[in-house]
């Protein structure tokens, strides 16, 4: 049984106060995985708040087929994905923000090099990754919320992590050859 189960029931009746507290069960994770796909805290904010805006109003169509963090996740990587496409160029990393503690969750999963990394990455990868080993998404709710294949998911998590090794390898002999 999904956990949230019965908070988006009273949701979904137009209950206010359940909504708010699914969002303040997740916002985190919600802001994490923006932040780490954006690489940007602003653009991340922006869409995680478009994401709510879009849950609340798709809620009463939510029919429970998957979790609700799973759905709420596709609603983030879909906005996060506007965010991108609004950007003309994209934007340099920005360091975080220790008095935010959306910022201070999200710097405790990664340092800012892999960060920098991440960014360079596909966004197909960026996003399986971020999925799978920042907030622990098993393949099945990956291939759910993304639209293909468990196979493909495991492929894009594999060169995804490829492609980190390879540009946190070139950064530490970048970094090595400096000193």
């Amino acid at each position: 049984m999904d956990p949230d189960e019965l908070l988006v029931r009273r949701a979904q009746r137009g209950e206010r106060f359940a909504f708010e507290q699914l969002v303040e069960r997740h916002e985190h994770r919600l802001y994490t995985l923006a932040a780490r796909t954006l690489g940007s805290r602003e653009d991340a904010a922006d869409a995680v708040q478009e994401a709510l805006v879009r849950a609340w109003l798709a809620l009463p169509k939510f029919r429970g087929d998957a979790r609700f963090s799973t759905w709420l996740y596709r609603i983030v990587v879909n906005a996060a994905h506007d965010v991108r496409a609004k950007r003309r160029e994209p934007a340099a990393e920005e360091p975080p923000d220790p008095a935010d503690p959306r910022d201070r969750f999200a710097e405790q999963e990664l340092s800012g090099e892999l960060q920098r990394a991440l960014n360079g990455l596909d966004e197909s990868y960026r996003v399986a990754v971020v999925l799978y080993d920042v907030l622990g998404c098993s393949y099945a709710e990956i291939a759910e919320l993304t639209g293909v294949p468990e196979g493909t998911v495991k492929s894009r998590i594999f060169r995804g992590r490829g492609e980190l090794a390879e540009r946190l390898g070139t950064a530490v002999e970048e970094t090595e050859s400096k000193t």
